[in-house]
């Protein structure tokens, strides 16, 4: 897509799920061979906003087709602006939020994307991470050291 082909690329929009038990421990999936990109790194889950749906629904489709489970709970984290490459070639605004499910309900739903599950408490994660999880996660912590702290 070169200058002056007319073309106008628009930044995606992505609702990125950090899915967790309730109890302190956040749920990564490792990235299998077939993923789009960044196989074998431990990441939380995303997808993207299709037209015409709500952020909750988003996320409540894309964590059933990904862990097989319905959310119990949803909030709102935050909001991220992703430009990858550079040059710029993938630029996603990245709406984030915390996801508790039930963790003997999650399986892995997408055997294509996917090869592993893992439980860990967000101290202790499992090497490497996907390039753009690290920030996600630290979303999820400090709003759980909000919640804790009151406020």
């Amino acid at each position: 897509m070169g200058e002056g082909d007319g073309a106008v690329r628009r930044p995606g929009v992505s609702c990125v799920f950090v899915c967790h038990d309730g109890a302190g421990r956040v749920l990564l999936a490792r990235r299998s061979a077939g993923a789009r990109d960044e196989p074998g790194t431990w990441d939380c889950g995303a997808g993207a906003l299709e037209f015409g749906e709500s952020f909750e629904t988003a996320v409540a489709r894309e964590v059933y087709e990904e862990y097989g489970t319905r959310p119990l709970r949803i909030e709102q984290l935050g909001v991220r602006n992703v430009l990858r490459g550079d040059p710029v070639d993938s630029h996603w605004v990245a709406v984030v939020f915390a996801v508790r499910v039930a963790p003997e309900a999650v399986t892995i739903g997408e055997p294509h994307k996917f090869d592993a599950l893992r439980w860990c408490p967000p101290d202790a994660l499992p090497a490497p991470l996907h390039s753009q999880c690290g920030e996600s996660l630290a979303l999820f912590v400090r709003s759980a050291s909000s919640a804790e702290a009151g406020g």
